[in-house]
C-alpha cells in the first residue's frame, strides 16, 4: 500500500451527502452522513439550497478525518457523485444565483411543451436519449429565463449538485458525460452538447461547461477549499459521475446485460448496453455509463423510498426517532396484497412509464380493518409494481436475466426484498456495500483517475454479491392480478388528475 492509499468520496443525495474514505482494496474505512433540507415551496417545485452541500461536505469531511485518524496527506483523490437533470445557475465567480431546482421538480411543463414544439417530441427522443419532461435541465432552463429574465441575464454557467461540489474544491467549472447526458441538451452518440437544439431554443451553448469523462482530475484543492474542509491542498479532484452512472458501477452493472434496482428517495431500474436503448412508447430513456464506451437504458419513478418516508411520517410526532424498522416488522406480518389494498405511488407526479406530472397518489380498496401495517404493505407493493412496468419494458428488448442486483436505501427491508422478488420473480441479488453503493461508484472513478484502479472492471473485485430473496411460487397468481388492476386504477384515474390540476385557484 502506498503512502497516499485512500481515496475520499462524497455523493450528494436528495436527502443528504455521504461521504466514503475507502483503501486501495475497496475496503470502507469510514463513512459520514449530513442530512440537508428540500424545500417543496409549491406542488410540484423541489429545491435545494447550494450552500447546504457545501457544509455538507465540510462537515462530513471534518467527520472522516476525525473519526479515521487518517493524514489528509495519505488521501489520494476526491471524487463526487450528486442527483442528476436539476439546474443550479451560477455567476462568473461560482456564486449561486437562485436556489438550485433539483430533479423532483415538474414546474416546467409550458417549457417542456415548447421543446417539443420546437424540436420535435420523437427527434428530441432519438437526439438525446430521453423524451421531453419538465423533469430535465432543458425544461427548468427555459423556465428560468421565462419567469426569472434577470437571473438568465446573471447566468454564466448551468451546473449540476456535483459540478458545484467540484467547483467549490478546485474553482473549476466542468461536468461529466453522465450528467451531461441528462440535462437533455446533449447529442448522446456524438458526446457534445447538442448545439442545433441549443440554438433553436435560444440558450447560448456558453452557459454549458466543459465535458470531461467521468474519471478526469480536473484539477487540485485550492488553499481556500482546504482550509474549508480540512484536506490537503494540491490534492486531486476526478469530476465523477451522476447519482445514476455512479449507482451502475457501484452496483456491479459493468457488462452488457447487467441490471439492477437501486430504490432511495426515488427509484430507478437500468440496463447495461452499448448503444442506446429506444423504446418506441419512449417510456424509458438512456444516459451515458461512467465508461463512456457504454449506455444506460433506463427507467425512472419519483417516490419510491419517498414514499415509504412521507407515510412513517404520518405516525410521528415531530422530534420522534423514525419508526422504520417497526413498520417493516408489521408489514412483514401482512401477507402478499393485503385485503386487497393497492397503492399508487405517485406523491411527485411520475416519470417511467407514464411521464405524466399530474399524476396523483393514492390508495385503492382501502376499507376499516386496514391499518398502518396493511398501509405500509401497500406502499412497498405499490412501488414494486411500478418498478415491474419498468422491468417489463426493459426485458422486451430481448434481454435475458438471471437475478436483479439491489442497492441503495430500500434494499435493507428484508420485507420489501422478498415483495421484490416475487413481484418481478426474479432473485434478488443483494450487493455488498448495498446502501454506499453509489459513492462507492464514485470512489472507483476517482480511483481510476489518478492510476489505483485500472478500469472500471474492477468493480467485480472489490465488491461482491450474494442471492438473497427468491421468489415464491404460491404468491405469483395473486401478485399478477394486483399488477394488472395496480395498471387499470392509473388509467382509470388519468382523467381525473387532470380535473384536478384544472380546478379553480
Amino acid at each position: 500500500m502506498t503512502q497516499k492509499s485512500y481515496i475520499l468520496a462524497h455523493d450528494l443525495g436528495t436527502t443528504g451527502n455521504k461521504a466514503i474514505l475507502v483503501d486501495t482494496f475497496g475496503n470502507l474505512v469510514t463513512s459520514a452522513y449530513c442530512a440537508y433540507e428540500t424545500d417543496y415551496c409549491r406542488p410540484n417545485w423541489a429545491e435545494q439550497n447550494p450552500k447546504d452541500w457545501i457544509q455538507a461536505i465540510c462537515d462530513s469531511t471534518h467527520k472522516i478525518l476525525v473519526d479515521s485518524k487518517i493524514s489528509p496527506e495519505r488521501i489520494a483523490v476526491v471524487s463526487f457523485s450528486g442527483h442528476m437533470n436539476g439546474i443550479l445557475a451560477v455567476d462568473a465567480q461560482g456564486n449561486p444565483l437562485r436556489p438550485a431546482i433539483i430533479w423532483a421538480d415538474q414546474r416546467s411543463t409550458k417549457q417542456a411543451d415548447l421543446i417539443s414544439e420546437k424540436c420535435g417530441s420523437l427527434e428530441t427522443y432519438h437526439l438525446t436519449g430521453i423524451r421531453v419532461s419538465p423533469g430535465y435541465t432543458a425544461a427548468k432552463l427555459l423556465w428560468i429565463k421565462e419567469n426569472e429574465p434577470d437571473i438568465y441575464a446573471k447566468t454564466f454557467k448551468v451546473l449540476q449538485a456535483k459540478d458545484y461540489a467540484a467547483y467549490f474544491l478546485t474553482g473549476i467549472f466542468a461536468t461529466d458525460y453522465s450528467d451531461a447526458s441528462l440535462t437533455q441538451l446533449l447529442d448522446l452518440e456524438k458526446h457534445c452538447w447538442a448545439e442545433n437544439m441549443l440554438e433553436t431554443l435560444g440558450i447560448s451553448a456558453d452557459l454549458m461547461p466543459k465535458i470531461y469523462p467521468s474519471a478526469a482530475v480536473i484539477g487540485e484543492i485550492t488553499q481556500a477549499a482546504a482550509a474549508k474542509t480540512g484536506l490537503r491542498p494540491g490534492t486531486p479532484v476526478v469530476i465523477g459521475g451522476g447519482d445514476g452512472a455512479c449507482a451502475t458501477v457501484g452496483a456491479g452493472s459493468i457488462h452488457v446485460g447487467d441490471i439492477y434496482n437501486y430504490i432511495g428517495s426515488s427509484s430507478w431500474m437500468a440496463l447495461t448496453t452499448n448503444q442506446p436503448v429506444l423504446d418506441i412508447q419512449q417510456r424509458t430513456f438512456n444516459f451515458l455509463h461512467l465508461d463512456p464506451n457504454l449506455y444506460i437504458a433506463i427507467g425512472t419513478m419519483q417516490a419510491a423510498g419517498g414514499a415509504f418516508d412521507w407515510f412513517e411520517s404520518l405516525f410521528r410526532e415531530k422530534g420522534e426517532e423514525k419508526r422504520y424498522d417497526d413498520l417493516n416488522l408489521a408489514a412483514g406480518m401482512i401477507p402478499p396484497g393485503g385485503n386487497g389494498l393497492i397503492f399508487l405511488p405517485y406523491l411527485l407526479g411520475e416519470r417511467s412509464p407514464y411521464w405524466n406530472p399530474l399524476a396523483r397518489s393514492a390508495f385503492i380498496g382501502l376499507a376499516m380493518p386496514d391499518g398502518r401495517a396493511q398501509m405500509a404493505r401497500a406502499v412497498m407493493e405499490g412501488v414494486a409494481f411500478n418498478l415491474r412496468i419498468i422491468l417489463d419494458v426493459l426485458l422486451s428488448q430481448g434481454v435475458k436475466t438471471r437475478g436483479m442486483r439491489l442497492i441503495g436505501g430500500g434494499s435493507r427491508s428484508f420485507v420489501w426484498r422478498q415483495i421484490l422478488a416475487d413481484v418481478f420473480n426474479l432473485p434478488i441479488l443483494l450487493v455488498n456495500l448495498s446502501t454506499a453503493a453509489t459513492a462507492m461508484g464514485a470512489a472507483i472513478a476517482g480511483g481510476i483517475g489518478v492510476g489505483i484502479f485500472p478500469d472500471y472492471g474492477v468493480v467485480r473485485d472489490l465488491i461482491p454479491i450474494s442471492e438473497d430473496a427468491i421468489p415464491d411460487d404460491s404468491t405469483r397468481t395473486r401478485y399478477d392480478a394486483l399488477y394488472e388492476l395496480f395498471q387499470e386504477s392509473y388509467q382509470v384515474l388519468v382523467p381525473i388528475y387532470e380535473r384536478l390540476a384544472n380546478l379553480p385557484k
